[in-house]
């Protein structure tokens, strides 16, 4: 993989964890992160140009699928579960 490839491709990691991590829900939030985790690991030993290609352009059109469903969950939020009240110890 090429360099700048590789730069394109851990930006978009990131931007996708970025925003995963604006899910209101907590189940939602948990589950993107851990699914796109998932399927860049999975990825990860790709070589082909096409098949990267193809990769990122599923990647992007997630990514504004994500965004979308962010936006939503705002519009509706819910109250937090209890797990996410939980404090951290102090240390």
């Amino acid at each position: 993989m090429a360099a700048s490839s590789r730069a394109q491709v851990l930006d978009l990691y990131r931007a996708m964890l970025r925003e995963s991590k604006h899910f209101s829900a907590y189940n939602y939030r948990t589950y993107a992160i851990r699914r796109i985790r998932d399927a860049f690991r999975e990825n990860k030993n790709v070589k082909d140009p096409v098949q990267i290609q193809a990769l990122m352009n599923k990647a992007k059109r997630d990514l504004g699928i994500i965004r979308r469903q962010v936006h939503i969950g705002q519009m509706y939020s819910t109250d937090k579960l209890i797990i996410e009240n939980q404090e951290k110890p102090r240390t």
